[in-house]
């Protein structure tokens, strides 16, 4: 069994897939842990890349300014917003990308939707997403487009396809908390990464067995 990070995530849904089955999983976010987990870090993930995580990362980093979905902003902003101060968050979203996608450690999964090609001239080592998944393959009959950027992982293979293709996320009513349930993972997607995954070797022992 292996440490496992698991970087800005408040939910514990993919910590708890991974310490179902054994692993010394942590979650990471600025928010105190949903589910009260003694095994969650409330601070900047960025801070505890170092920390030997030796079976691996995943990584949620916020998408707002990163998104294709959202590339209309970066010429007509929202009110209350400037062009400025835009491109700005643009900029600080794709640092934390590249924080994460580059961080020392051997394998690595990065999540987050499409992305439009200001975000991806800005990420440093930037390269395509080894695969995209969407929900309906993995249990839920939900229709949510995910792209995953894998670093020393093999894709994910589907476990459960099911019937309906309910766009429930895009269609979410407006609210103060719509950016929270937005980003809600699903479990069974966390479920996959944690059978498929979690049966590599930490590096260290993957170096022994070398």
């Amino acid at each position: 069994m292996g440490k496992v990070l698991v970087a800005c995530e408040f939910s514990g849904t993919v910590r708890n897939a991974f310490a179902r089955l054994g692993h010394d999983a942590w979650s990471c976010d600025l928010l105190p842990s949903e589910d009260g987990s003694n095994r969650h870090i409330t601070g900047d993930a960025r801070d505890y890349l170092n920390d030997g995580w030796d079976l691996l990362m995943v990584a949620h980093p916020p998408c707002t300014r990163l998104c294709n979905s959202g590339v209309r902003w970066l010429s007509a902003p929202p009110a209350g917003k400037t062009l400025t101060e835009m491109w700005a968050d643009l900029d600080e979203g794709a640092a934390l990308f590249s924080t994460f996608w580059n961080a020392p450690i051997d394998r690595i999964a990065v999540e987050n939707p499409v992305m439009h090609r200001h975000a991806k001239e800005r990420i440093v080592g930037y390269q395509e997403p080894a695969q995209s998944v969407q929900p309906w393959q993995f249990g839920h009959g939900e229709v949510k487009r995910t792209c995953l950027w894998l670093k020393g992982l093999p894709v994910l293979t589907p476990t459960n396809i099911v019937s309906g293709r309910d766009p429930r996320v895009h269609h979410m009513s407006p609210g103060p908390n719509r950016w929270k349930e937005r980003s809600r993972f699903f479990t069974g997607i966390a479920d996959a990464m944690a059978s498929q995954w979690g049966g590599l070797l930490p590096a260290e022992d993957q170096s022994r067995a070398a």
